[in-house]
């Protein structure tokens, strides 16, 4: 009995399981970058928005819990 190579159903299974393997890198990848880029983007942006709004509040007021 000859060993044969991989039949093309197989090769398939392998093709997928790669790109399976290749999209979930690039997704956690993708969130990990969202996650710093929100931590670190927040509250600029609020403080950007709160002191463009009208009335015009304090840095202390914005930053407050209050």
């Amino acid at each position: 009995m000859a060993i044969r190579g991989k039949g093309r159903k197989v090769r398939e299974e392998e093709d997928e399981s790669k790109i399976y393997k290749s999209v979930k890198e690039w997704t956690n990848w993708s969130l990990k970058k969202g996650k710093v880029m929100v931590h670190f983007g927040l509250i600029p942006l609020i403080i950007y928005i709160g002191m463009n709004s009208e009335p015009k509040p304090s840095l202390s007021q914005l930053l407050s819990p209050f």
